[in-house]
């Protein structure tokens, strides 16, 4: 079975209901099978709708809500066309709940996503829900460093499955100009 597939599979049987929402904290610790990296950018960017376009092959299963928060969209939520398709009977066998802090290790990092667009240089972190902007990469990252400085203040850094002090691992992207 392709990532993507099972990742959406893994999401409808571990999702709240009614509202068919999820962390991505609950889809990791639900795959320990799987390279968490490879996990995670498929939630926050592969598959997910309102997630900037950086890669080629996308799936629109995912929308994110807040915080690390996501939502199955409706499509997918696995209704009788899809039984009908061969996809089965959908079981709720476990909840998130059942995963539990300590059967995932915090992660010591931040991905952030960079890409320059006219003349803006934009940052999108893949782990929670910050994204800022600067004129030049100093500016970026001095902005970068301040919003996840308010984002994280107060929060208690384990519930977001991150340690006290995570580093900053950043993805640059841009437009290949030979001329």
């Amino acid at each position: 079975m392709k990532i993507h597939n099972e990742i959406l599979k893994t999401a409808r049987r571990v999702c709240s209901k009614p509202n068919w929402t999820f962390t991505l904290n609950d889809i990791v610790r639900a795959m320990p099978h799987l390279n968490e990296g490879s996990v995670r950018t498929h939630v926050s960017s592969r598959c997910c709708v309102n997630a900037p376009a950086n890669h080629q092959s996308r799936w629109p299963y995912f929308r994110r809500l807040d915080r690390g928060l996501y939502e199955i969209q409706k499509p997918y939520r696995g209704d009788a066309g899809e039984q009908a398709h061969g996809g089965g009977a959908l079981r709720v066998a476990e909840t998130a709940a059942e995963y539990g802090p300590e059967s995932a290790p915090l992660r010591s990092a931040i991905h952030v996503v960079v890409v320059e667009s006219e003349g803006l240089f934009t940052a999108e972190c893949l782990e929670v829900a910050v994204v800022t902007q600067g004129a030049s990469l100093d500016e970026l990252l001095a902005n970068l460093r301040e919003a996840l400085g308010l984002y994280l203040d107060g929060e208690n850094h384990a519930l977001l499955g991150l340690k006290s002090d995570p580093r900053l691992v950043l993805s640059f992207e841009t437009s290949a100009r030979w001329h």
